[in-house]
C-alpha cells in the first residue's frame, strides 16, 4: 500500500504539470477529508471503509462537481478490490451514476489520480489499452517505432500513433480517436482486439507489410470514419461484418491480396464516398445491391478477377464521379445503356474487361472528362458527341466502324485521343489539331493507327506540341504523308511525360545543406531559405492524360486546401505510373519572413499532417483521389513525433500548476498515511480502562476535548434509535448537546482503533480543514480508551 501512494504521488506531481486550472483546484479542493458518515445502505459501509467520505451541502455546483469528483476516486482506489458488492455500491452513490459524476468539471481528476495508483492504467481504460497491448504483440517492429507503447496512459504519455478526442468522454476518460501507423515498416497481422477500439474514427495501417486476413472484429467499431489497410500483403475474403460500419467514409483495401467475393452487406454503408478495392484478387460479380450507396464518389475495382455482368443498377450511384473497372474478366456482356444516365460521371475507365456490343449513348453526361473502354471487344460506330471538357479518349484495341465524329474537332481541351486498332474509314480532320486551345491542352496525341483511314481533310502542318500516328493505314500510301506520320518514330512519344523542379540560382554558402533546408523557388523573397516538409503523394485516378498545364492548378488547389500561399509548393518531381496513375514529390515550405532560416514548428507539422493523413481537401474530380505515400521529417523535424498530439500550456502555467500540484501532493500523502494507520489494526492496539489524554495532551483552539459521560448523554448511552450510519472504521450516532446543537458523533469499534498519538495527530489535521462543503470538527473524546470524533456545521441527517 505504501508502495502504491509513492506511486501515487509521484504520478500525480509530474502528470498534474500538463493540465490547467480546473484540475490543480480539483485536487487542492479534494485533499479536504471529510470524516463522516451516511447511512443510505448497507452496501455504503464499505465505501466508508475506504473513503469515509460523503459531499454535503449544495451551495455551490462547481464546488459540488469537484467534491464528487474527489470522492468518486477515493471509491475507485478502494471499491472494485475490497467491496463485495460494487455495482451495488454505485447505485446507492447520492448521486445516480457514477460515470456521469466526473462528466465536468474534473474529470481530469480522475483520468490522473486512476492512473496512478493502477500501475498509472485508468480502470475505465482497461479494455481499450488491452486491446492496443494486443495490437502491438501481433505486429513486428523492426524499427521499434512502437516502443512507447509500453508505458502509462496512451493519450497521456505520447504513444506512437495514436491520437486521441481533446474532449472527455461520458466516462470521464479521453479515448483513442486515431490509430495512424502509416509506413512504418510493420509486419505481422492485424489482431481482433481492435474491435473494441470502439469510439475510433481512423484506423491507418497504409504501406506496411502486414499478412493474414481482416479481423470480422472491425466492423463492431461504430464510429469509424476511414479504414485506410491499403499497401500491405492482405489476404482471404473481406468480411460481411465491414457493412456495420455505418458512418464509415473510406474504405481503402487495394494493392493487397484480398480474395473471394464483394459482401452484398456493404451495401449497408450508407456513408461510404470512396470504395477503393483495386488491385487485388477479388473474385465473382459486383453485387446489384451496391446501387443503394447513395453517398458513393469513387468506385475504383480495377485490377481483380471480378466476373459476371456490369450491373444496369449502377447508374442509381447519383453521386458517382468515378468508376474505374479495368482489367477484370466480366463475362462478355456490354456496358449497360443506362450508364449513360450517370449524369455526374468525370470518369468511365472500363479497360480490358471483356465487354461485348456498342458503345452507349453518353451525351447525357456532361462533364464527362475521361473515357477508357480500350482492349474489350465493343462493335459498332464511336459515340457521336462527348462532353466539351472531355481530356481523354481512348478506344483502342476494339472493333469499332464507321468515321472519327466530326465534333471531335471541337473538343478544346482534348489532350488524348487513341483510336488505334479499329476498323475506321474515312478522312482525318486537321480541325481536331488546328483549333485545339495551346493554352488549355498544352499537347494532343492522336493515335489513329491500324485502320482504313484514307485522306487528310485540311492543312496538314502540325502545331509543334501534337502528336499525330497514321502508321498501318491506307493514307500512309502517299509519300508525303508517310514521311511525316507513318514512320514508328514519328511525332515522338508523349506519354513518357516526367519533370524534375530545377534548382534556384544562388549563393550555396547562404543556405546550410546540413540541416536540410534550401531555397524556396518561388519565393516572393529572393533566395529565401527555409526547411521543407517532404511529402509522397500520388493520383490514383486523374481525369487527364497530361499533367503540365495543370501544374499551376494543383500547386493553388493544393495550398488552398492548407491555406498556404502558392509560392510554399514545389512538385519536387513528378512521373506516370502503370494505371495510369501519376506520382509526386512535394515539399511545403514555411512562409516566407524576415529570419534567415525558417522552419514549421511542432504544431504546424503535426496540422498540415493531420489534413493529408485524414483527407481533408475538398472533392476534385480532376484530380481525383489521392493516396498519401509518405510523409518526411528531415534535420529539424527529425525528432518529431507527428503521430501523437496533445494540448500543451505555456511554461509560466506549467511552473504555477507545478508548485501547486506539489503542495496538493504534500497534504495529500499526510493524509492518507493518516488513512493507511486508521485502517491497518497492526499499528494501534486498544488501551482498556486507560484514559488516552492522560498520555498524550493536547490542546487546539477551537476542538472541545469532551469526557466520555457527555458522549453517553449525548447519544442516549448510544441508543440504537440514534445511530444513523455504520462504516468499516464504526458507527455514526446523531447526538445533542446540551447547548440544543446537533452534532454527529463518530464511534470506532473495536480492531478499527488505531494508536493514541495517531488519533490525536488525525484530530489535529482535521481542526485545520475548513471549507463551506465540507463538515466542521467540533471536537472529541479519547476517554477509557475510545476514540470518538463530533462532527458538525453542516451535517445533513436524513
Amino acid at each position: 500500500m505504501l508502495q502504491k501512494v509513492l506511486t501515487f504521488v509521484i504520478g500525480l506531481t509530474t502528470k498534474f504539470a500538463n493540465l490547467g486550472e480546473k484540475s490543480v483546484s480539483c485536487c487542492l479542493f479534494g485533499a479536504g477529508y471529510a470524516w463522516e458518515f451516511e447511512g443510505i445502505g448497507e452496501n455504503m459501509r464499505c465505501l466508508l471503509k475506504v473513503a469515509g467520505l460523503v459531499y454535503v451541502g449544495n451551495q455551490d455546483v462547481e464546488d459540488e462537481m469537484f467534491w464528487l469528483c474527489f470522492r468518486s476516486f477515493l471509491l475507485f482506489l478502494g471499491a472494485p478490490n475490497r467491496c463485495t458488492n460494487y455495482r451495488s455500491l454505485r447505485r446507492l452513490i447520492s448521486v445516480q451514476n457514477l460515470d456521469q459524476i466526473v462528466r465536468v468539471p474534473c474529470k481530469r481528476w480522475k483520468s490522473l489520480i486512476i492512473p496512478a495508483l493502477q500501475n498509472e492504467v485508468p480502470l475505465g481504460k482497461t479494455s481499450f489499452v488491452a486491446a492496443l497491448i494486443s495490437v502491438k504483440k501481433s505486429l513486428v517492429d523492426p524499427m521499434k517505432h512502437l516502443s512507447s507503447w509500453s508505458r502509462g496512459d496512451p493519450c497521456a504519455s505520447n504513444w506512437t500513433g495514436i491520437l486521441c478526442f481533446h474532449t472527455y468522454g461520458s466516462d470521464g476518460y479521453l479515448h483513442v480517436r486515431e490509430l495512424q501507423l502509416l509506413k512504418m515498416n510493420l509486419s505481422g497481422h492485424l489482431t481482433p482486439e481492435l474491435g473494441k477500439l470502439s469510439q475510433l474514427i481512423i484506423l491507418d495501417f497504409m504501406w506496411n507489410e502486414l499478412v493474414g486476413s481482416i479481423p470480422k472484429e472491425i466492423g463492431s467499431i461504430s464510429s469509424l470514419q476511414l479504414l485506410l489497410l491499403n499497401g500491405n500483403k492482405l489476404s482471404g475474403f473481406l468480411p460481411d461484418e465491414l457493412g456495420y460500419l455505418s458512418k464509415l467514409d473510406r474504405l481503402q483495401v487495394d494493392l493487397n491480396y484480398i480474395s473471394g467475393p464483394i459482401p452484398t452487406s456493404f451495401a449497408n454503408l450508407s456513408s461510404l464516398k470512396h470504395l477503393h478495392m483495386n488491385n487485388n484478387s477479388i473474385r465473382g460479380h459486383i453485387p446489384p445491391e451496391l446501387s443503394k450507396l447513395s453517398t458513393l464518389r469513387h468506385m475504383l475495382l480495377d485490377n481483380n478477377d471480378l466476373s459476371g455482368d456490369l450491373p444496369p443498377e449502377l447508374s442509381n450511384l447519383s453521386e458517382l464521379r468515378i468508376l474505374q473497372l479495368d482489367n477484370n474478366k466480366f463475362n462478355g456482356s456490354g456496358i449497360p445503356a443506362t450508364y449513360g444516365n450517370l449524369s455526374k460521371l468525370a470518369k468511365l475507365s472500363l479497360r480490358n474487361c471483356n465487354l461485348h456490343g456498342a458503345i452507349p449513348g453518353l451525351s447525357s453526361i456532361p462533364n464527362l472528362l475521361y473515357l477508357d473502354l480500350s482492349k474489350n471487344e465493343l462493335i459498332g460506330p464511336m459515340p457521336p458527341t462527348l462532353s466539351d471538357n472531355i481530356s481523354t479518349i481512348d478506344l483502342s484495341d476494339n472493333h469499332l466502324n464507321g468515321s472519327i465524329p466530326r465534333s471531335f474537332s471541337n473538343l478544346l481541351f482534348l489532350q488524348r485521343l487513341s483510336l488505334e486498332n479499329n476498323l475506321l474509314i474515312g478522312s482525318v480532320s486537321a480541325n481536331m489539331w488546328q483549333n485545339m486551345s495551346s493554352t488549355k491542352s498544352a499537347g494532343l496525341t492522336l493515335d489513329l493507327r491500324n485502320n482504313s483511314l484514307s485522306s487528310i481533310f485540311g492543312e496538314p502542318n502540325l502545331p509543334h506540341n501534337v502528336t499525330l500516328r497514321l502508321g498501318g493505314n491506307p493514307i500512309c500510301h502517299d509519300a508525303n504523308i508517310r514521311n511525316m506520320f507513318c514512320e514508328p518514330k514519328a511525332g515522338g512519344d508523349e506519354t513518357a511525360e516526367r519533370t524534375t523542379k530545377s534548382t534556384v540560382s544562388c549563393y550555396a554558402q547562404s543556405c546550410p545543406t546540413d540541416e536540410f533546408n534550401e531555397f524556396v523557388p518561388s519565393s516572393p523573397e529572393p533566395c529565401f531559405c527555409a526547411a521543407p516538409l517532404r511529402i509522397g503523394y500520388r493520383l490514383k485516378s486523374p481525369s487527364f492524360s497530361y499533367f503540365t498545364p495543370y501544374v499551376n492548378p494543383f500547386e493553388r488547389y493544393v495550398t488552398h486546401s492548407l491555406n498556404m500561399s502558392p509560392y510554399q509548393l514545389s512538385i519536387d518531381s513528378f512521373f506516370w505510373e502503370e494505371g495510369p496513375r501519376l506520382r509526386m514529390y512535394l515539399k511545403l515550405f514555411p512562409p516566407a519572413n524576415n529570419v534567415h532560416l525558417s522552419k514549421y514548428n511542432s504544431s504546424e507539422v503535426q496540422k498540415i499532417r493531420d489534413i493529408f493523413a485524414s483527407w481533408q481537401f475538398p472533392p476534385n474530380d480532376f484530380f481525383g483521389p489521392y493516396e498519401l505515400l509518405n510523409f518526411t521529417l528531415l534535420g529539424p523535424y527529425a525528432q518529431m513525433n507527428v503521430e501523437n498530439h496533445k494540448e500543451g500550456i505555456s511554461k509560466g502555467v506549467r511552473a504555477a500548476i507545478i508548485l501547486a500540484v506539489v503542495a496538493c501532493a504534500v497534504v495529500i500523502f499526510s493524509l492518507i498515511t493518516v488513512l493507511i494507520i486508521v485502517r491497518n489494526p497492526r499499528y494501534s492496539q486498544r488501551l482498556p480502562g486507560k484514559d488516552l489524554s492522560l498520555t498524550v495532551q493536547m490542546k487546539i483552539d477551537g476542538v472541545e476535548s469532551f469526557t466520555f459521560k457527555e458522549v453517553v448523554l449525548a447519544t442516549d448511552n448510544f441508543n440504537s434509535s440514534t445511530q444513523i450510519g455504520q462504516g468499516g472504521y464504526g458507527k455514526v450516532y446523531r447526538g445533542v448537546l446540551p447547548d440544543k446543537t446537533v452534532v454527529a458523533i463518530k464511534r470506532a469499534e473495536e480492531g478499527s482503533l488505531q494508536g493514541e498519538r495517531e488519533f490525536l495527530t488525525e484530530i489535529k489535521l482535521l481542526s485545520r480543514l475548513h471549507h463551506r462543503n465540507l463538515v466542521s470538527l467540533i471536537g472529541y473524546c479519547a476517554e477509557r480508551g475510545e476514540q470518538v470524533i463530533f462532527l458538525g456545521g453542516g451535517y445533513h441527517f436524513t
